[in-house]
């Protein structure tokens, strides 16, 4: 579809093709003036109305977006992207967004996009059967697509079902033997779900249907890999050391240190640390640094001012009032396919885009106290991951609430979509301070590593107690005992 036709479906006037022509190339705050006006005119032409709310919702501005994406859904009723815009910015927004999303996929019946915005509608909606079903009939039609299986072996996995949550992958592949994408999308989602017996029969399968491709050979190496048999995983990947993919070069990497070969492990870091992959990199690097002794790791990791640990209760609404009002979010049965939660329940899509007073006053008091974090720290460095981007604007590339139960923990990860993350912590379980019951780590690597490197730092958490760390650093928590631990984490976005 042209740029032209992307709003409404018909030819737009000059104007406003110079107008949309910049909404793409990225402006935002410098459009309002001008659709501000145009709408307070009562312009009858319903793209300007879509566009204005379009600018709104770049701007993570969604409360102020919906009336003008209302406004427009009326005067355009037929239109298919403003259905989808509406839809789409109640969902992000917290709001009822199914009977919207539904109107929009009467539309366009086989626009894939809208069923998956559908699905997870539903889902937040509490109606993970209807979701689930939907999809199903969904890939009967249309087995092709790929992201719409993802996105079902997400959902049956956090129904529970650990067997077959993929198994419309082999079905549509019955159907498709020829479909190598369905097949490439097969094998990550089971290696994301640590199926190691599964991706093995797999990668057999793969290579009878489609013969020899470094895919299957990458597959086969991880599996080996995370299973214990490194030496025969590293005969794999010395094969694939020319292959510039990052994926492929971290498994790598994970490989050479549980081979206890770090110094190896460093020298394929240090290839890619100055490429756009580099953030995947840097956690690695960490791991590699701390064990050859090198004293990159102090310049990457050491500085105290890069963790802040800050009590803000007295910034924050209410700790029992806000408690309440996530409770009520923390709809889904288990855990989502790509998470590190254990024993517990996460929120999806970005919490500060609700339309919540009491989420509203979060946002505004942990965006302060982020902005007296980035003001202590060192000067800029423009090979430092936390260093080298600018200090501002400060946005969020995504936020949510954890609620885990007793004997839940965070698995040890990173976070490679953002600069800074947090853990702010609202209800804690009776057994905090009992040892290191519930205490966030920082600089431990993944179990699966099996290395011996212990915590760099240990956090006690307490109510309205905010923590800030690099995204890269390794972090997860220790399991607890009895009762509830909620907390609301999120991602400083990359400044740009």
């Amino acid at each position: 579809m042209s740029a032209k036709t992307l709003l409404h479906g018909v030819a737009a006037p000059a104007d406003f093709d110079d107008a949309f022509a910049r909404y793409q190339q990225g402006e935002r705050e410098a459009l309002l003036p001008g659709l501000a006006a145009a709408i307070a005119s009562g312009s009858a032409d319903p793209r300007l109305w879509h566009l204005h709310g379009l600018v709104l919702r770049g701007l993570e501005r969604h409360g102020e977006a919906l009336p003008s994406l209302r406004r427009a859904a009326q005067m355009a009723p037929a239109s298919i992207n403003i259905a989808h815009a509406l839809a789409r910015t109640l969902y992000e927004t917290g709001q009822p967004s199914v009977e919207v999303y539904m109107r929009a996929v009467r539309l366009a019946p086989g626009d894939a996009e809208l069923v998956g915005g559908l699905a997870a509608a539903l889902a937040a909606d509490g109606r993970m059967t209807d979701a689930i079903a939907g999809l199903e009939r969904s890939l009967a039609l249309s087995p092709q697509w790929v992201r719409g299986h993802e996105i079902l072996a997400n959902l049956r996995w956090i129904e529970g079902d650990r067997k077959a949550f993929a198994r419309s992958f082999d079905e549509a592949l019955a159907r498709m033997p020829e479909n190598f994408d369905l097949k490439s999308q097969q094998l990550m989602t089971l290696i994301q779900a640590e199926q190691w017996d599964e991706t093995r029969e797999a990668v057999a399968a793969g290579r009878a249907a489609f013969g020899d491709h470094a895919i299957f050979d990458a597959s086969e190496a991880t599996v080996l890999s995370e299973t214990g048999e490194c030496a025969r995983a590293e005969a794999i990947y010395e094969r694939l050391a020319d292959i510039p993919d990052p994926t492929v070069q971290l498994r790598h990497v994970r490989n050479l240190l549980r081979l206890e070969r770090p110094a190896e492990a460093s020298a394929v870091i240090d290839s890619w640390l100055a490429t756009p992959d580099a953030f995947h990199f840097w956690p690695y690097a960490s791991i590699a640094w701390r064990m050859t002794g090198d004293p990159r790791w102090e310049w990457l990791e050491g500085d105290p001012r890069f963790v802040g640990v800050y009590d803000i209760a007295d910034r924050l609404p209410p700790l029992d009032q806000l408690a309440d009002a996530l409770r009520r979010l923390h709809k889904l049965r288990g855990e989502h396919l790509d998470q590190s939660v254990r024993g517990g329940t996460q929120t999806d899509g970005n919490l500060f885009w609700r339309i919540d007073p009491v989420i509203g006053r979060v946002k505004a008091a942990v965006s302060t106290t982020i902005a007296e974090h980035v003001a202590q720290l060192t000067p800029a460095d423009e090979n430092h991951p936390l260093l080298a981007p600018a200090r501002r604007p400060i946005r969020f590339s995504g936020a949510w609430s954890v609620r885990l139960s007793g004997g839940g923990y965070h698995s040890n990860h990173v976070h490679p979509m953002g600069w800074i993350s947090s853990a702010l912590y609202i209800v804690l379980p009776p057994d905090i301070g009992e040892g290191e019951a519930g205490f966030l780590t920082l600089g431990e690597p993944q179990a699966q590593l099996k290395l011996d490197l212990e915590p760099t730092g240990l956090v006690e958490p307490k109510p309205g107690r905010l923590v800030l760390f690099p995204s890269w650093m390794w972090h997860g928590t220790r399991p607890f005992g009895t009762g509830e631990r909620m907390t609301i984490a999120f991602d400083v976005a990359v400044p740009s």
